[in-house]
């Protein structure tokens, strides 16, 4: 024992002293990086501007500025994350400036999370069509290109396809996976409250596949979705739609030869052809030196920062994420974070309109209402624009009902007006590893809330009730926001999705449009001809984010948890879907958990 107790103590000592090392080197860091800016790269006349694919585009700024531990030593800490307006800006910008002779897209594109769905690469395709105005060439390399990269690519002046590359274009899919037999099986129950037939968010914990009505669903999203991007292709390409659905479903991966017999790419050649020709291009002639060339991010960064108008600023607030209560997480929706911030702009006089950019799938009810609130006060004193994503449903489409005018993309996911209750129980769980709990109680429903045996028939009465009370506030407020008839909100209602373009004819929003045509909007609404654009959230530095993680790490007297346990929280990996179920009456307007389109 006293050699169990030693062993012990010397572990804890070892862990301190490592934590200790880390806290040393972190301020150190700190310090550090503190001073590190950002290089601004120098453009030379007669260059390429390379957009590299091979990142994440999202729309809201990125969390992390990228300036981070590998630029201590000399190199660069590329976190691959692209903000949506730092390339739309970047190409527009491109175009009217003599020294950018043409634009080169390499790679692949890299969606995670909410990023680089359709409606944002829609965004970008139309910078590309801006720049090809100005008459200057967009050569396209693509090797082993998806449906989203051809998507992106289609209208390039030069597109070309490595000789054994392929396009892999076989059409849209949605595989969603089922967990209702891996919580059979280990003993968590799972009970399910809700309104609305194709209200599906609930189905893969209590279902082993597609109910009907979720099917149903699907295929026409799906469908609508894959229309907009045949007709987009189609129309870039030059080839008829018939045409073009029969090669994908003759051949789904497209071999190089057939893409170039139907016109899908312009020209097959090699990388190092196609780098050979731009080093012409751009006058290099010496072996061991690259075509002239800047890429997208450095020449965003290279580009004028716009002139600040005081007391005439729009704000932009990127919602993009899962809607949770309370803070949230960074790449989380935060109800409380959000709504003290739109709070803060309603009352900033010098913030002349508002445009929320959403891209979530929704989440919890209680935070889409806190949300929703504050762009119901802020509408009152000032333009609300709302400017959907590539998602923007149930709460998501909750917490934009009261925008004074909504732009969606076609393919811009939306709807899914309906609520959900999950409840979960680990009673069998447990009770197999012989854990088992005991209650006493001053109230029938006095432990309602609790995870150790399934919910009684009365209980989940009560839950019933309170999802029906929410649906119906969510019916009355779409009704009230969109001036429709609440009946006929109900018959589009139901929890069913729908594109951006279905939306539109149902009145679910009101004009197709991107990012750019929102804030144009916000800014005629607003009576502003110049104006400075304020982004929320802000892109943090390496120095703030680890500044912000040392605050969380306090000393052990000063806490009622100790040091270790701290940090071995900070490790611990759990389940981010599961981790954001924490409305606090269990209640939910939310997509289902997968609706993959890529």
């Amino acid at each position: 024992m006293k050699n169990f107790f030693a062993s012990f103590l010397g572990t804890l000592a070892a862990i301190a002293l490592v934590i200790t090392g880390v806290m040393v080197v972190s301020f150190g860091l700190l310090v550090a990086v503190s001073s590190i800016k950002p290089e601004v790269k120098t453009v030379e006349s007669g260059s390429y501007l390379v957009f590299n694919l091979n990142a994440n585009i999202t729309d809201a700024p990125p969390a992390f500025d990228g300036m981070g531990p590998a630029a201590l030593l000399g190199g660069s800490d590329d976190s691959q994350t692209l903000q949506l307006r730092t390339v739309t800006r970047a190409l527009r910008h491109a175009g009217a400036d003599k020294r950018i002779l043409g634009v080169v897209l390499l790679g692949n594109l890299s969606p995670e999370g909410y990023g680089t769905g359709f409606a944002a690469l829609a965004e970008v395709r139309a910078a590309l069509a801006d720049f090809r105005e100005s008459g200057k060439p967009v050569v396209a390399y693509l090797n082993f290109a998806t449906t989203a990269d051809l998507y992106l690519t289609a209208g390039a002046t030069d597109l070309v396809l490595d000789p054994y590359g392929s396009l892999v274009v076989p059409g849209l899919a949605s595989e969603p996976t089922f967990f209702a037999g891996a919580f059979e099986r280990f003993g968590v129950g799972v009970q399910v409250t809700k309104v609305g037939e194709f209200k599906s968010y609930a189905e893969p914990f209590v279902r082993k596949d597609l109910s009907p009505e979720n099917r149903e669903q699907l295929e026409k999203l799906l469908g609508d979705l894959w229309g907009d991007l045949l007709a987009d292709l189609s129309e870039d390409r030059k080839i008829s739609q018939g045409d073009l659905q029969s090669l994908v479903d003759a051949e789904g991966i497209i071999r190089p030869e057939s893409a170039l017999k139907a016109g899908l790419v312009d020209r097959l050649a090699y990388r190092d052809e196609i780098l050979a020709e731009l080093k012409s291009a751009t006058g290099r002639t010496a072996f061991d030196k690259p075509f002239k060339q800047i890429e997208l991010a450095d020449y965003a960064r290279s580009l004028p920062v716009h002139k600040s108008h005081a007391g005439r600023e729009i704000a932009v607030v990127y919602a993009e994420g899962a809607i949770v209560d309370g803070e949230g997480e960074i790449d989380e929706v935060g109800g409380l974070r959000f709504a003290r911030e739109l709070r803060a702009l309603r009352t900033n006089d010098d913030v002349k309109a508002i445009v929320l950019r959403v891209n979530s799938p929704g989440g919890s009810a209680t935070a889409s209402e806190h949300i929703q609130r504050e762009l119901r006060l802020a509408a009152e004193v000032k333009p609300v624009v709302v400017s959907m994503g590539s998602y923007a449903a149930s709460g998501g489409y909750w917490i934009s009902a009261y925008g004074t005018r909504i732009y969606a993309e076609p393919t811009t996911i939306t709807g899914s007006i309906g609520v959900v209750g999950i409840h979960f129980d680990i009673k069998k769980l447990a009770n197999d590893l012989g854990i088992t709990w005991d209650s006493v109680k001053t109230g029938k429903h006095a432990d309602i809330f609790t995870i150790s045996r399934p919910k009684t028939q009365a209980e989940l009465a009560i839950f019933q009730g309170m999802v029906e009370w929410i649906y119906d506030e969510f019916i009355r407020k779409v009704a009230e926001g969109r001036k429709l008839d609440p009946a006929e909100v109900r018959k589009i209602a139901g929890g069913r999705v729908w594109s951006g373009r279905e939306a539109l004819s149902l009145g679910l929003i009101d004009e197709l449009g991107g990012l750019d045509a929102a804030v144009a909007h916000a800014a005629e609404a607003a009576g502003l001809d110049d104006y400075t654009l304020v982004e929320f959230p802000q892109t943090q530095t390496f120095a703030e984010l680890l500044a912000k993680w040392l605050d969380g790490v306090v000393p052990v007297e000063s806490s009622s948890r100790g040091l270790v346990s701290q940090v071995v929280e900070r490790l611990e990996e759990q389940s981010k879907t599961l981790q954001q179920f924490n409305d606090p009456r269990g209640v939910y307007a939310r997509l289902p958990l997968e609706v993959n389109v890529r």
